[in-house]
């Protein structure tokens, strides 16, 4: 298949072996095509993400690597339970990402606090709350294929463009961020004065 067969819309073809297109058609299309992932395995939902990189499944032929640095990657993939306590951390991470970039939210536990930890009080109850979701992918845990059907709908998100810099940054802004007192070790709520080394009456 030629190349300008899969690069598709935005080509106008001339006589003579002549092709235009637009710039931004052509590196959309090739971003869409080299997708680096930045895998956050963090429950059970880990074990299908790392089992899409092997032989079997070989997420590499879909143009997406895994990288072990935010820095260099595109997209952010969250696998199972967000915690409270590890919520800024992971923003601290999306943040180091360049632009552009986008989020995967696989497994219950990431899409919306799962079915035994919604309930409880120290899980984020889905990781739209702190983060703008690009591509959502149920199961518990998703089966390999589920997560490479929506790296292959990512994929044709950044290549139709319908992710607009301008339109994400917007709703990145509407998120709220996480609290940055919950990088340090000081005690948001230090005890009272009355009550360090003093008499009780």
């Amino acid at each position: 298949m030629a190349l300008v067969d899969r690069i598709g819309e935005g080509l106008e073809r001339l006589g003579g072996g002549v092709i235009l297109t637009s710039v931004d058609a052509l590196v959309d299309w090739s971003r869409g095509q080299s997708l680096w992932a930045f895998p956050m395995g963090t429950a059970c939902c880990a074990m299908e993400l790392i089992a899409a990189s092997f032989s079997k499944f070989d997420f590499d032929r879909l143009g997406t690597f895994p990288r072990p640095d935010p820095r260099h990657t595109d997209v952010m993939i969250l696998a199972g339970t967000i915690t409270e306590k590890m919520k800024p951390a992971v923003r601290r991470l999306y943040d180091q990402m360049p632009e552009p970039k986008w989020v995967v939210a696989m497994g219950n536990c990431t899409v919306s606090g799962g079915i035994f930890y919604y309930d409880t009080y120290s899980v984020v109850r889905g990781a739209d709350q702190f983060l703008p979701v690009d591509v959502y992918i149920s199961g518990c845990p998703p089966r390999p294929e589920a997560l490479q059907d929506g790296v292959l709908q990512l994929r044709e998100l950044v290549r139709m463009r319908s992710l607009a810099p301008g339109k994400r940054y917007e709703r990145e802004l509407a998120l709220p961020r996480p609290e940055d007192a919950s990088y340090s070790n000081e005690d948001p709520n230090p005890p009272s004065a009355g009550l360090e080394g003093g008499d009780a009456s």
